[in-house]
């Protein structure tokens, strides 16, 4: 398994339709995070650019993933390959008060 990271770039002005994806775009997300194939992802604060963090067996396989996503035909994806992407275990690990 191979890592990725995926830097889009998002339309300057979305439309309507754009908008009403974004649900659904944000419940696949958190299914491919469950099933460890997306590792995180960021959102830039002028909501121009989206990172992802992705394990594929290869970029086609990456791609093939993209394609999936409902937001898809808004992205302009550059893919890069990575050497390892290291996360924070204070992150993954989901505490609960009861």
């Amino acid at each position: 398994m191979a890592q990725y990271i995926i830097d889009i770039s998002l339309p300057a002005d979305p439309n309507t339709e754009f908008f009403a994806l974004i649900p659904r775009q944000q419940a696949h997300i958190e299914k491919l995070l469950e099933q460890g194939v997306v590792m995180g992802y960021s959102l830039s604060l002028d909501r121009s650019k989206l990172w992802i963090a992705m394990n594929a067996h290869d970029e086609r396989e990456a791609v093939e993933m993209l394609t999936a996503f409902p937001l898809f035909q808004y992205f302009e994806p550059t893919i890069y390959p990575l050497m390892f992407h290291n996360t924070s275990l204070m992150s993954l690990i989901k505490v609960s008060m009861n």
